[in-house]
């Protein structure tokens, strides 16, 4: 028999401000399709927090008020645009993405295209107090309690009770963390944004060969630094037949919102805008307001790559006696994560199973081009108290600089380890050693230090 899946109480919430109460209410009136505005909002939004899905929204009520709008018609686009990028955000908010798979079978134009299986979700909190977007990835296969529904996986969510059921079902999972907004999107939008953008600059890090007739999605991807078109790059992100399934998946999502942000930060891409608007305002789904697109696209369009924090859900895969394969969540470790990433005010300190040195799990994987280099780093670390080292497979291209991954999200231990190595930056995401608590990917620049 499995593990049943650990109940959550609801602690009092510093972040929107709203403690234990519900975490969303749906807008009243009825969908429509999103205006050039909306759609020009997600897309620069887009840019910061995902490239196989859109983002979720904020609440009106985190706007700063917008001064001197005008909407005359004799204004230009691109004019119009401009005054309106004068909305700004007053203070940090959370928001749920979701990518949700092609409804074979549901009539064109109808609500019922966004109720499948979300295969991709993503909790991104847009943050004005230190200038960082922080994305939380959840893999499709997490184990979850779904109200009504027993025991599945969250992706399933979507599918049994609409998206006011998966936003419940983040947030409880979550430390019921607060959820402002959504926005769904068919994944198909992805293949055109891709596209309109002119393709995306990845490594593919291995040969990748998979067919799916349901879904219509064929992927035949040969290793090396290549530019990805949009089927391309759908088929990168979506391909899970490798040893990391789901959880390889969403380390390759990371990837690529690294690239896309660096492509849609273009300013060349505004003369794009109308045309994107007109290609993808039918794969979107979303309760955002005028306001609230602008507030993100302005913001998002200001933060640089370093700024981008990309962080996996904590857990580990099931092991036998699950009757499917899940990916078990880690509530102490996403309690952890919350509250550093996701609280309006986080713990100044707060206490780490790994705070003594000798605990803290690090991966050391060589992208050096040196053989030796993982072992003297192993080594150095021993000699500083840090003895809880592996040495992983070597990463699959060399990289000039050393970065020091924090896997979990612990900004803190990956900066006093930098300190210690005396070289390389520090980056947050998921892409290092799923066992480990920082990832030290070994560059060149390892050569230079004595040791």
């Amino acid at each position: 028999m499995a593990r049943s899946v650990k109940q959550r109480k609801p602690v009092s919430s510093a972040g929107g401000g709203r403690g234990s109460q519900s975490v969303y209410q749906k807008s009243s009136g009825q969908r429509s399709h999103p205006s050039p505005w909306r759609t020009l909002g997600w897309v620069a939004a887009f840019s910061g927090v995902s490239l196989v899905s859109a983002f979720a929204g904020m609440t009106f009520v985190l706007m700063s008020p917008f001064q001197g709008t005008s909407h005359r018609q004799d204004l230009s686009w691109l004019e119009r645009m401009a005054r309106e990028f004068q909305y700004g955000m007053s203070r940090p908010v959370n928001l749920l993405v979701l990518g949700v798979d092609n409804v074979l079978d549901a009539p064109e134009g109808s609500a019922a295209r966004f109720r499948g299986r979300t295969d991709t979700m993503l909790l991104t909190r847009f943050n004005p107090e230190n200038g960082t977007i922080t994305v939380l990835s959840i893999p499709r296969d997490t184990r979850v309690e779904i109200p009504g529904y027993g025991t599945s996986k969250i992706n399933a969510a979507n599918v049994y009770g609409d998206v006011e059921l998966t936003v419940r079902v983040v947030s409880e999972t979550l430390n019921y963390t607060p959820i402002d907004r959504y926005i769904r999107i068919d994944t198909r939008a992805f293949r055109e944004l891709v596209d309109l953008v002119g393709g995306v600059e990845v490594n593919v890090p291995k040969r990748m060969v998979y067919t799916d007739h349901t879904q219509k999605l064929y992927i035949d991807l040969q290793p090396g630094l290549q530019t990805l078109n949009g089927e391309q790059a759908e088929g990168f992100v979506r391909f899970r037949y490798d040893e990391l399934g789901d959880i390889g998946r969403a380390q390759r999502q990371q990837m690529l919102i690294n690239a896309l942000q660096k492509k849609l930060t273009n300013p060349i891409l505004l003369t794009q805008l109308p045309k994107i608007y007109g290609a993808l305002q039918k794969y979107v789904d979303t309760d955002l307001t005028f306001a609230e697109l602008m507030a993100i696209a302005q913001f998002s369009l200001r933060i640089p790559p370093e700024n981008l924090r990309l962080i996996l859900l904590p857990g580990h895969f099931s092991g036998e006696g699950y009757e499917a394969s899940y990916w078990l969540p880690d509530y102490d470790r996403i309690d952890r994560v919350i509250a550093e990433h996701f609280r309006d005010r986080p713990s100044k300190a707060l206490d780490h199973p790994w705070k003594e040195t000798g605990t803290l799990r690090i991966a050391l994987q060589n992208a050096s081009g040196r053989r030796e280099a993982a072992r003297d780093m192993a080594d150095l670390l021993a000699h500083y108290g840090y003895t809880n080292v592996v040495i992983a497979e070597d990463w699959y291209q060399e990289s000039p600089e050393t970065e020091i991954i924090a896997q979990q999200g612990d900004l803190r231990a990956a900066d006093t380890l930098r300190s210690t190595l005396g070289i390389g930056y520090v980056s947050a995401n998921s892409t290092g050693v799923l066992s480990s608590d920082i990832t030290i990917r070994i560059g060149r620049d390892w050569a230079a230090v004595p040791h």
